[in-house]
This record gives structure tokens, sequence and C-alpha cells, in this order.
């Protein structure tokens, strides 16, 4: 065994953990170097287009609804009963059988619908609120790559499922291999098709690539074999979706949807009020603070197993120390990240170089830097209570989502962006905050007994 490998399991990676961690740093870090090519080659309209593009098709979590999630714990829960041979059949119970075949069939029939009408609910929103809200008298290219940008993101809420009924089946490090080849070929195909002037096609196309890959996968890695055998196991033994599954999902898909209203509103908004421009500049910060935030947040989202094993175990005081040693480690890294963040843009102001004039000007960017500094500590907060398998934040996550709706149609039509930033900071800060520092002792001291 490698050093490397020694010095793994020691601290619990796994190839699973490894490629895990792996696609969040492609994830993180290449999102933030696409900012250099999508402020170095598209104009800055396209570049509100392109970030407009992806808050509408955000849209989609109204359709997957945290399904995903639920589908890798049902499956697990009934292939736990059953055994992969080595002719990729499952051996077991008729009665696990058949209900792991059932749960397949819904997760193709129910996510094959929902995909079709996905694609046709996109192209129509798109294609009404890009005429009625573009600007006619700047040309952009906008048409076609938003029919494929459409299909792109229809096929990978159907594929989606499929890998995390793989997840359940205990395929966890194929599938983060998958995912991992995934992320890297999407960004590569990114790179490239910008560098040789695609423009607002490249991240259609790329997306099409990636995601035909994935296909590609499960098709020569004997996967397809393995769903071909479940299909067919199916017997009179079901699973009833509105029985067994709804009554978990609806309070997910509530929190997946407020989410929606809290973080994808502020770019078509500023679209049909202030102009592509503005809402290209609100894009690309977003983009960089999300990047931020989402490299900061790896430091606790990757310690979930340690705390999840702590609380099983009533180890409450090892659990806060880890907690929090791991709170301190993600915010100085947040901190630091943002500081280099801000004197960059300034730098690059300084200096006239042209990216440094894409972003937010310096108050709404300088406020949403510090509410990106709140929201790492406040999902800290989230993650650790839901360790505890239970979710506390479910009336939060709905309140603040129609405070923040309610704030950026209001506020963003009377002030347009300093308007949305200023109404969304102030929830952050005096709603959002005290509600869930409330909710972590409330709750820590309930359960911690």
């Amino acid at each position: 065994m490698s050093f490397a490998k020694k010095i793994g399991s020691k601290v619990g990676v796994d190839g699973a953990v490894a490629y895990t961690i792996l696609s969040r740093i492609i994830q993180a870090g290449g999102g933030l170097i696409s900012i250099f090519f999508v402020t170095r080659y598209l104009s800055s309209d396209e570049q509100g287009y392109y970030y407009t593009f992806a808050s509408i098709l955000a849209i989609q979590v109204f359709f997957e609804l945290g399904l995903s999630g639920i589908i890798t714990q049902y499956t697990a829960y009934e292939a736990t009963h059953l055994k992969l041979t080595s002719d990729l059949k499952f051996e077991g119970e008729v009665y696990y059988k058949s209900r792991l075949s059932s749960l397949l069939r819904f997760c193709v029939k129910w996510f094959g619908i929902i995909s079709i009408a996905l694609f046709m609910i996109l192209i129509f929103a798109g294609f009404y609120f890009f005429a009625r809200f573009g600007n006619k008298t700047v040309a952009v290219n906008w048409q076609y790559p938003w029919i494929l940008l459409c299909l792109a993101t229809s096929l990978n809420l159907f594929i989606d499922p499929l890998l995390a009924f793989f997840d359940g089946l205990g395929m966890v490090k194929d599938m983060a291999r998958f995912r991992f080849i995934q992320k890297a070929s999407y960004f590569i195909s990114f790179y490239a098709l910008f560098f040789f002037g695609f423009k607002l096609y490249s991240a259609a196309i790329a997306s099409l690539i990636a995601i035909g890959i994935n296909y590609v996968q499960i098709t020569f890695s004997g996967k397809i074999k393995i769903l071909y055998f479940i299909w067919k196991d199916l017997k009179e033994w079901t699973l009833n979706y509105y029985k067994e599954i709804f009554p978990y999902q609806w309070k997910i898909a509530v929190s997946w949807i407020s989410g929606y209203f809290i973080f994808q509103l502020f770019n078509p908004v500023l679209f049909a009020t202030e102009g592509a421009k503005v809402a290209g500049e609100m894009g690309v910060t977003l983009s960089a603070l999300n990047g931020v935030l989402s490299i900061s947040l790896s430091w606790i989202n990757t310690k979930v197993p340690l705390f999840s094993s702590l609380i099983a175990k009533k180890e409450y005081e090892a659990l806060d120390t880890n907690f929090n040693k791991t709170v301190k480690n993600a915010t100085l890294i947040c901190l630091v990240s943002l500081v280099i963040f801000i004197a960059f843009i300034y730098i690059s102001q300084m200096l006239g170089l042209k990216i440094g004039y894409r972003f937010l000007p310096f108050i709404p960017l300088l406020l949403l830097c510090i509410i990106t500094l709140v929201n790492q500590y406040v999902s800290a907060l989230a993650t650790y209570l839901r360790c505890h398998k239970k979710e506390p934040f479910l009336l939060s996550s709905i309140v603040m989502g129609i405070l923040t709706c309610t704030s950026t149609l209001m506020l963003g039509k009377m002030f347009g962006l300093n308007g949305i930033v200023w109404g969304y900071s102030s929830l952050i800060i005096l709603v959002c905050l005290p509600w869930s520092l409330w909710l972590f002792i409330k709750n820590k001291a309930a359960w911690h007994y």
C-alpha cells in the first residue's frame, strides 16, 4: 500500500470520498476559472444572457423536488437485503427484489415524463422572457444556445436519478468516479469551446458532451445490464409513492423550492428591470462568491460522516470540539478568499483591466461578500443539526424564501440593483442569522440531554 493510501485510510478517505472531494474542487475551482472565459470572450450583454440562462434553468428544482437524494435512501434500504452476483443479478428474497424493481420503474417513468415536460416549459419560458425583456437594439444570438441548454438540462434531469439509484445499490465509488469524469469533461469542453469562439453555445455543447459521457459510462461499464435485470424482477410487491415516499419528500421539496426564491431570482429580475449588462454583473459576482462558498463549505461537508458518527455514539463533547475547529477553519478560508477576491477586483479596476468592470459596483459587491460569510456560518449550523437526522430549518427556509422573493420583486422594481442587494442583505442579517442561532441553541440543548 502506498504512503498516500495509508494516510488516506487513517483519516477515512476511501476511493468514494476521494473522488467526491475532487469533484467538489473541480466544481468550485472550475466555476471560478470559467469567470475568466466568460468575461474574456463574451460581451457585457452576452454575459447577462449567460447568467440569466442559468437562473431560469434552475426552475428544474420544481420538477426534481429533492427526489434524487431520497431515491438513494430508499434504494439502499431494499438493496441491503440483496446481494449482487458475478453475473450482475441481485439474489435474495423476492419481496425486496420486487420492491427494488418497482422503485426503478417509478424512477424511469416519473423522470422520463417530467424531463419532457421540463424541456417544453423551459423552451416556452425562455423564449417568452428573453423576447419580452431582451434589448432589441443589441444583437445577441441566444435562441439556439437556449434550445440546446434546455435539452441538456432535461437529459441531466433524467440521468441524475439513475446515478442516485446506483448510489443506493452500494456503487458509491463508481458513481463518484462517473461524476468526477463528467465534471472534468464539462469544464475541459467548456474552456475549449469558449477559446474557439462558440460563445453562448459553449455551456450548452459542453453540457451535452458531459451528459453523453455519463450515458456511455453507464452503458459500457455493465451498469445497464444491472438495470435490465432489476427491471425484470417485478412481482406483486411494489413501493407505494404516496404512502412511503411523499410524506418524507415534501419537506425536502419545500426547502429546495424556497432555495430557488432565495438565490435564483436576482438575475431574471435585474435582466427585466435594468438590462442584460447589470444582470451579467450580478451573475458573475454571484458565481465567484458561490465558488468561494463552495470551497469553504468543503471543510464542513466532508465532516458530515464524522459528525453523524459522534452523534450516534452520543459523544457530544467530541462532536462540539470537532465542529468548532472545523467552523473556525472554514470561516478563515472563506474570509481570506473574500479579501483576495475584493483585492483582485480593486486592483483590476486600478489597472484598467476589463475583467474588473464586469463585476458589481463596490458597495453591492462588499455587501454580498459579507452575506457570503454569514451564509457560510448559517450553513455550518444547519449541517450540524441535520446530522441528527432532523430538519429544523424547514419553516425558516419557507419564510426566507417568501421574504426574499417579495423583497427582490418589489425593491428590484422600485430601486433596481441597490434595492435587491440591500433588501437581501437586511433579511439575512436581521432575520436569517438570529433565527438560525436560536434554532441551533434550542435544538442542541433539547437533543443533547
